[in-house]
């Protein structure tokens, strides 16, 4: 194995292990006893096979965003947009299966597709501008984010609702709930959507590791003057690259609004899943594999962090904290082996 990938392999096990031990410093600090904390996130995690299920449901979309941030990060690109992405998703897929009356064959497809193109219509308006114009994707994304908020609320109040705050449930047919899944979990919301969220790791690896198109868009990630030099069409690719993480993102929508709710509220604030698909992305190294892992880490976390104050007297905050404190470690990671490789050329 080369030094490359054994830093890549080791960087977020050991920043794992460096954050779960920082929290258990503040929890001494604090007061709390850290073995009963992290033995409350265990159980609350994993402690039966309905918060099992509800961990792997909780992980599903942060499979998704995860995959959109890392597949813009492989090609130079920096998707702050996620989060508005998902929320049109979701506005979409739940519109879909509201307006749309069909068999499950046709009717579930065809809103899961709508809110693919939902998000990658909403990451296009970045990618171009950012193609054409030069406009830096972070900006438009952030501003996406809350446009896509504030029309999808209004959409909800006016449009798919009569001054409701909810819309009602989508049929069975636009549904991806899963009686089987749902029987061996003691009826927590797992659904199919995993299915779904784990073939998408397998595209996005697929990709950019066995297609000419992912090798352009990540030739034009490291270098656009190259590229072009080399003959790619640098625009084409940078629209390319934010339509797929476009797509990734609406789907991920797609799983809250087909799979966990059935339905889609008016919100006050953020979901936070495209924020949170950073944090995964950046602990699964902007790799497929390691983003999967990552958002099974963080749903854990989540889903678990809900029995720390009833179980340990922990506050949920902590988990939070303790995320931070990962993301800082992989942060930290790159620093030190920027240093240690430096170290070792001026050795020589």
């Amino acid at each position: 194995m080369s030094s490359n990938k054994l830093y890549t392999l080791l960087i977020p096990i050991v920043s794992v292990i460096l954050g779960l031990l920082a929290g258990a410093i503040i929890m001494l600090v604090s007061g709390f006893n850290p073995i009963e904390g992290y033995g409350a996130l265990w159980n609350g995690a994993f402690g039966d096979s309905y918060t099992l299920g509800e961990t792997i449901r909780r992980s599903t979309p942060y499979i998704l965003t995860g995959l959109s941030i890392a597949f813009a990060f492989r090609t130079g690109l920096f998707n702050i947009g996620a989060e508005g992405q998902v929320i049109v998703g979701w506005l979409a897929a739940v519109w879909v299966g509201l307006a749309v009356d069909a068999p499950i064959y046709i009717h579930l497809p065809l809103a899961i597709l709508s809110a693919a193109i939902a998000g990658a219509i909403w990451a296009f308006i970045p990618g171009i501008l950012k193609a054409k114009l030069g406009v830096h994707e972070v900006i438009v994304t952030i501003m996406m984010n809350y446009i896509a908020l504030y029309v999808t609320n209004e959409i909800i109040r006016s449009v798919l609702t009569e001054g409701q705050t909810t819309t009602e449930a989508i049929p069975a047919s636009a549904s991806l709930a899963s009686e089987f899944l749902q029987s061996i979990t003691f009826y927590s919301r797992v659904h199919y959507g995993i299915l779904l969220a784990l073939f998408a790791a397998v595209i996005m690896w697929f990709i950019i590791q066995r297609t000419t198109i992912g090798y352009e868009l990540k030739a034009v990630g490291f270098n656009q003057h190259a590229s072009q030099y080399a003959g790619m069409n640098v625009s084409k690719n940078i629209i390319l690259s934010m339509v797929i993480a476009g797509v990734f993102a609406g789907l991920a929508g797609a799983m809250e609004g087909l799979g966990t709710y059935g339905t889609i509220s008016v919100m006050s604030s953020f979901p936070n899943m495209g924020f949170d698909g950073i944090a995964v992305a950046l602990l699964g190294a902007n790799t497929a594999f390691g983003v999967v892992i990552a958002a099974f880490l963080f749903g854990a976390l989540k889903e678990g962090a809900g029995e720390m104050p009833t179980g340990a007297g922990v506050p949920t905050e902590l988990v939070d904290i303790i995320i931070a404190l990962i993301i800082f470690f992989v942060a930290s990671g790159y620093i030190i082996r920027w240093a240690i490789l430096r170290f070792k050329k001026e050795g020589k």
